[in-house]
């Protein structure tokens, strides 16, 4: 006869040990949903206005006598779609990595999940999971960081240029 031990019948405390564990990466997929949609809404708004800047650009290259205030312009226009462009590409990879950090938490909660149901003896699974997340979720907030510093630079840009433009037709002020 073979006899086969079953694990353990779990007892109310330790399923709700269990559930509290489970959790616990919840509130970091939470925050990863969060990032995501901010993210995803500034990579929108990164994209249109990179579009608005097409007609502008038709319109300067379509002028054939060009003057001081023309190349200036044009020169604007271009550093703000360079600019427009890094940080397209900045909120991207911030993306991919919110998105990794999010499937990396969601494994975390079922790998504590599974291993407490198994009575295996593998905590250091959810363990590194949750190091591998965090570290996701790091890089991604210091992309976004510099993402952020991308668009208050080009902000000031534009901000100087339109001074400049007021200070050419108002040399004494408003």
């Amino acid at each position: 006869m073979i006899v086969v031990a079953l694990p353990p019948v779990p007892t109310l405390t330790s399923a709700l040990n269990v559930l509290s564990a489970m959790v616990t990466p919840a509130i970091l997929i939470m925050a990863c949903g969060s990032l995501i949609l901010t993210t995803s809404s500034r990579l929108i708004r990164a994209i249109d206005r990179a579009r608005e800047f097409i007609p502008e650009m038709e319109k300067l290259a379509e002028e054939r006598d060009t003057d001081e205030i023309t190349e200036q312009k044009h020169a604007m226009v271009l550093d703000q779609l360079s600019k427009l462009t890094r940080r397209a590409r900045y909120l991207q990879r911030a993306l991919a990595q919110l998105y990794g950090a999010l499937g990396v938490f969601v494994a975390t909660s079922v790998a504590i999940g599974v291993i407490a149901l198994s009575g295996m003896h593998f905590a250091w699974i959810p363990l590194v999971l949750g190091f591998i997340g965090a570290g996701l979720l790091f890089n991604a907030s210091a992309l976004l960081i510099i993402e952020s510093r991308i668009a208050l630079s080009a902000t000031f840009a534009e901000m100087d240029y339109v001074a400049a433009i007021a200070r050419r037709h108002h040399p004494t002020g408003i």
